[in-house]
């Protein structure tokens, strides 16, 4: 592992799905990151998947730091119960700081908010806004079609074959980590001339 994975931000969903390997999921991220000494930056709830993943680090004793508007704080959404707590204004806000906080990204099962948060991770890396891995943990199948959708993406030309391994992805996180340790950045747009786009 690349000392320089000392941060993850992870994107997960505030639900709670009636299968309960969802919630079981976050947890065992949280526990398995914090037993490698790599801290979570993430949402900063305490309910669903958000939850279960900061109490997972937590109760190994973990750095979590939680991002979250402070209109989720005032409904009492908030855990407390983190390392740092960061209340922002606005949600773009709390992309910036998990973008700042982090040195890649990790997107468990989740959703609308979940996917904002990924392509926006995705779209900056392609861009050229911050150079960190982009990880999709493919629990239980849970992003098949969307994997399959990227590619056809590429293969379709909306994504170049340069930005094509910026998402990586595993269903075990063991191995998503060693891609994220491993990943090269790719070139991104603002780099390339007129005929590379």
């Amino acid at each position: 592992m690349k000392p320089s994975l000392r941060r993850l931000a992870i994107y997960c969903g505030a639900a709670t799905p009636p299968d309960p390997r969802y919630i079981e999921l976050a947890r065992d991220v949280g526990s398995e990151l914090a037993r490698r000494d790599i801290g979570v930056v993430y949402g900063g709830g305490r309910l669903g998947l958000m939850g279960a993943l900061a109490q997972g680090a937590l109760d190994q004793g973990g750095e979590v730091i939680g991002v979250i508007p402070h209109a989720m704080v005032e409904r009492e959404f908030a855990n407390h119960d983190c390392t740092q707590l960061i209340t922002v204004d606005t949600m773009h806000q709390r992309k910036a700081h998990f973008t700042d906080l982090a040195d890649g990204f990790i997107t468990l099962p989740g959703g609308m908010g979940t996917m904002d948060e990924l392509f926006e991770a995705l779209s900056w890396a392609q861009i050229g806004y911050h150079e960190n891995p982009v990880g999709l943990l493919n629990a239980f199948g849970f992003y098949d079609d969307l994997v399959q959708f990227v590619n056809r993406m590429a293969d379709t030309g909306f994504v170049r074959a340069t930005h094509r391994e910026i998402l990586q992805v595993a269903d075990n996180l063991p191995e998503l980590l060693d891609k994220l340790a491993s990943y090269t950045p790719n070139t991104p747009i603002y780099r390339m001339s007129a005929d590379q786009l």
